[in-house]
């Protein structure tokens, strides 16, 4: 009995070292819980670190966007129009050609002995002719004596007409035959480049030959036939009523500006498979920076909105309610406004109402965010889209 009473002691002892160690990992734990809610509710005892950017007023171009594909702006597969031997090709593959450039020469000498022969009838049909007209005449002298028939007269007449006939059936040949000539000298029909030749010389061709001796295809001025959505063709045509319509030619990751062009033209009939409209333009192409066959992005530029109310896009968030952003007030607590927003061009949006010039919004960390949060502004990284949207829209201004 007297040791039990001994080890009371102790046991009380380790019950309040207990209770202690209990009292201090609650605080603990309360303490870590106040400060995170501290932290997420913003009430002023750690303030949330967000860049921010001013609205204001700005001339924005409005941008219709879409995707296309260059064409050549004349395509053209050289051919044989005579059947012969391809004794010369008069270009390198890939060389810039202009129109009425050798292309080809095939073996002339048929077709200039079947000129001469033509040449020779002729001629031979025009002595013919002489001499029927010098008997015509003496028959119509001695007619009147009665020392040649009438059907002598009526004959000599025919043969004479018969011969001229025949002239003019001889020269026909001789232009032809000219032509035929012509032929096999083979040049370019349009200035452009060209392609792989896909004929050696030694080759016999034939003008029946679909695959011809080499395609030349012209990229300067280029083509480029791109697509936009059918609800864009009233905006588009209501751009073209004002005059001709810019267009510029984007790399495919829309970094790189390659060329600008003008619409040359918008297709007669809507895609109703995809909803679609067709609209092809035409760019100078003076560096080649555009080839057949390659996508770009297609940006026209339909109008410039003047002194617009702007602010960065990364600053418009989607709501249950609609679209909003965090506005920064006086005492660096934001406010979720509701904002009406119109076109977006690049990184900038235009906003209708809902903001007014010279407001501070929220460009990121909004979903950090809740109305009364207390905010404080930091400077955005160099690389940062905010930081250079305001230049960019400067340079249109």
């Amino acid at each position: 009995m007297n040791k039990q009473w001994m080890n009371k002691p102790r046991i009380v002892l380790a019950a309040v070292a207990v209770a202690v160690a209990a009292l201090f990992l609650w605080r603990g734990h309360s303490g870590g819980a106040r400060a995170a809610d501290t932290e997420k509710k913003g009430d002023g005892h750690q303030a949330i670190a967000v860049e921010t950017a001013l609205a204001g007023r700005s001339n924005v171009p409005v941008y219709l966007d879409g995707l296309g594909t260059v064409q050549a702006f004349y395509t053209v597969t050289v051919t044989a129009r005579v059947d012969g031997e391809l004794q010369k090709v008069g270009f390198v593959e890939g060389q810039t050609v202009r129109k009425g450039d050798l292309i080809g020469q095939i073996d002339p000498r048929p077709f200039q002995a079947a000129l001469d022969q033509a040449v020779a009838t002729h001629a031979k049909d025009v002595a013919q002719l002489a001499s029927a007209k010098a008997d015509l005449e003496r028959f119509e002298l001695l007619a009147p004596q009665n020392l040649a028939s009438k059907q002598t007269l009526d004959t000599q007449r025919a043969l004479v007409a018969q011969v001229e006939a025949q002239i003019k059936g001889d020269q026909a040949n001789i232009d032809n035959a000219r032509t035929q000539l012509s032929y096999t000298t083979i040049v370019s029909p349009i200035n452009g480049k060209t392609g792989i030749r896909r004929v050696d010389p030694g080759n016999n061709v034939h003008a029946t030959d679909t695959g011809g001796i080499v395609v030349v295809t012209q990229v300067q001025p280029i083509s480029c036939i791109f697509t936009l959505p059918e609800e864009a063709l009233p905006t588009l045509n209501r751009a073209l009523e004002g005059g001709s319509v810019s267009v510029t030619a984007m790399s495919r990751d829309g970094k790189t500006e390659l060329d600008r062009g003008t619409i040359a033209l918008v297709d007669n009939q809507i895609d109703q498979s995809t909803g679609t409209i067709r609209v092809k333009a035409t760019f100078p192409n003076p560096h080649d920076a555009l080839w057949p066959g390659e996508f770009i992005n297609a940006r026209v530029l339909v109008r410039t909105e003047r002194n617009a109310l702007t602010v960065p896009s990364v600053a418009i968030q989607r709501g249950p309610n609609g679209m909003f952003t965090y506005v920064v007030k006086s005492d660096s607590t934001v406010e979720a406004r509701l904002l009406k927003v119109g076109d977006e061009s690049d990184t900038m949006t235009i906003v209708t109402d809902g903001l007014k010039e010279g407001e501070q919004v929220v460009l990121n960390n909004q979903y950090r965010l809740q109305p009364g949060a207390r905010v404080r502004n930091v400077d955005p990284a160099p690389s940062s889209n905010a930081s250079s949207a305001p230049a960019k829209l400067k340079e249109n201004s």
